[in-house]
């Protein structure tokens, strides 16, 4: 009888892909070569882990202690880079590139923010559910924050597609509903599906959260 798989693996694993494959699409946007689609898809699947893991005292942190995640990494940059160098003729347009890169975001958005709430659970924080909710975001955003870092553009969540809120709101989901019904796959579900609908409604509706601009900015007013 083939063992059940626990869901939080499932979650992990969907993450890992997604973000790996978000990691090396942006690598390839920005000209990098084989080592750098790696490298930024290692730190987009496992950063946002890492930093979880420090908050809550899990040292060293999973992603040293379970190379499997580094290796699932590596190997979806691989196939991504393979698979765009072999079809080089033919570059995918800028506009379907970056919705490939938003729907990868999102989904592994969506994973890991789930996987960071059930993190602070697991520990035993459940009755936490501010502390819970930060792993969670940390965890969703946390990678996708050091992949823009280097890569040398502005990081998402701080500009585009109410992107952390949406990971707030499923935390937030996951969490509530994980200290009212229990289990992990209502709350997961749930959680899950608040980040994708709010990504989807910031990006179909071209919401934003208010920004300042340049007349606003300290150098305009000498502060």
């Amino acid at each position: 009888m083939i063992p059940m798989i626990p869901l939080i693996v499932w979650m992990d694993l969907i993450g890992t892909i997604a973000f790996a494959i978000s990691g090396a699409l942006v690598a390839a946007r920005k000209n990098m070569d084989l080592f750098g689609v790696n490298i930024l898809a290692v730190i987009t699947a496992t950063g946002g882990g890492m930093i979880r893991d420090l908050v809550i005292g899990v040292i060293p942190p999973v992603m040293f202690r379970n190379l499997v995640y580094v290796f699932v990494s590596m190997i979806t940059a691989d196939v991504v880079f393979l698979f765009l160098y072999s079809e080089r003729e033919i570059p995918m347009s800028a506009k379907k590139r970056e919705h490939l890169l938003f729907w990868f975001d999102t989904l592994g958005l969506a994973a890991f923010t789930v996987d960071g709430v059930f993190a602070g659970t697991d520990a035993g924080y459940a009755d936490r559910l501010f502390l819970i909710s930060f792993l969670g975001v940390v965890t969703g955003v946390g990678g996708g924050a050091l992949r823009d870092i280097f890569a040398n553009q502005m990081p998402q969540i701080f500009v585009k597609h109410v992107y952390a809120v949406a990971s707030v709101a499923g935390a937030l989901v996951t969490g509530l509903l994980y200290r009212l019904v229990g289990g992990t796959h209502v709350p997961a579900f749930f959680g899950a599906a608040a980040v994708i609908a709010l990504r989807y409604a910031a990006m179909s509706r071209k919401w934003n959260l208010p920004r300042l601009n340049k007349a606003h900015g300290t150098g305009e007013h000498g502060m």
